[in-house]
């Protein structure tokens, strides 16, 4: 599946919203805000009891096969949670502990302390490899007292030994959704745990180092304020998006194909209209910001995506925003050529 968002023989899916469903329209909506346990149940992320088991291979010879054991590597097993059966994820060194999901949202928990904030969302990816939670935190910024930004705790594993566990900061624009993470420019706005023993113990120090992001995310939001205060031109606009190396910078007519030609210029469609008239801008028109918040709409809900079908384009979006790689990449170039 292009979003990555596991699915179950019977059709669910491992993936929970609170309130509002997401852009792959899978999984389950919650009326209300979710605890670590009914987001850990609503997204079937209980009990998958993830754990190492020998790794063997055999090697097929003529005169038979012989049966090879690997000594210092180990594979990631997990129970599904629908079937109960074993289901191998990964291959990973001597030294991997895995963290289960559940002491994934209880370090969420653990971090927020007291703090009001709730879960938001939870779901598995790549057929249980990956697993992400997020919360949302109480406080918020107003960028120029009219455009409110959501803070969010998201906590990001993997179970194949494919990345360390995650916890990270992002800022997400509640009026329409545009994941935020490139905004914070270069600062470094997540905390990451090995899997090790020692892993549960690092609350103290993710709590040390998200004091840090959070400092990091009050200079964005200065960052932003200033870009509310500037006005910005359909002409700077463009040169801004002429000058995005993950988008091809427009050639003298006579080396560009009609079809390079027409994708640019329906892009330029699409984001000059976004600034110009989307009512996602309407209370920051014609700023800096807008032009800034008007990209990342396009990247998120309206840059091309592969996919014959609605469906499978919405899909591919949904994993863009999840993923971020090329969109982040974008995000963040966009930032600094708005940014003043």
């Amino acid at each position: 599946m292009p979003h990555q968002i596991e699915q179950f023989a019977d059709g669910t899916a491992a993936f929970a919203t609170a309130r509002q469903s997401a852009w792959h329209r899978l999984g389950t909506v919650t009326r209300d805000a979710m605890t670590a346990e009914e987001a850990m149940r609503t997204a079937y992320l209980a009990g998958w009891n993830v754990r190492t088991v020998p790794l063997t291979g055999t090697d097929l010879q003529d005169d038979g096969a012989e049966s090879l054991s690997f000594a210092d590597h180990f594979g990631t097993v997990r129970t599904n949670p629908k079937t109960g059966r074993t289901e191998p994820l990964g291959v990973v060194g001597r030294g991997y502990t895995p963290v289960q999901n559940e002491e994934q949202a209880e370090f969420l928990n653990l971090l927020a302390d007291e703090a009001g904030a709730h879960f938001e969302t939870a779901g598995s990816l790549k057929a249980g490899r990956q697993v992400f939670l997020t919360m949302k935190l109480p406080q918020a910024m107003m960028i120029g007292g009219k455009d409110r930004v959501d803070l969010y705790l998201a906590a990001l594993n993997s179970h194949d030994g494919s990345s360390a566990f995650r916890i990270v900061v992002t800022p997400i624009r509640v009026v329409c959704a545009n994941t935020q993470r490139a905004a914070l420019r270069n600062a470094v706005a997540s905390y990451s745990v090995r899997h090790t023993s020692g892993a549960k113990a690092r609350v103290a120090q993710a709590r040390n180092a998200l004091g840090l992001t959070f400092r990091h995310v009050e200079e964005f939001e200065r960052a932003a304020e200033r870009m509310v205060q500037e006005e910005m031109t359909l002409a700077e606009l463009r040169k801004v998006i002429d000058n995005i190396p993950q988008w091809e910078p427009p050639k003298e007519r006579e080396q560009e194909s009609p079809r390079a030609q027409r994708n640019r210029e329906e892009r330029y469609g699409t984001i000059t209209n976004l600034f110009s008239q989307a009512e996602t801008q309407a209370s920051i028109r014609g700023t800096r910001w807008a032009g800034y918040q008007a990209l990342t709409e396009y990247v998120d809900h309206f840059m091309p995506s592969q996919g014959r079908s609605t469906e499978a384009k919405a899909s591919a979006r949904a994993e863009r925003v999840i993923s971020g790689g090329r969109a982040d990449e974008i995000k963040r170039r966009a930032f600094e050529l708005i940014t003043v």
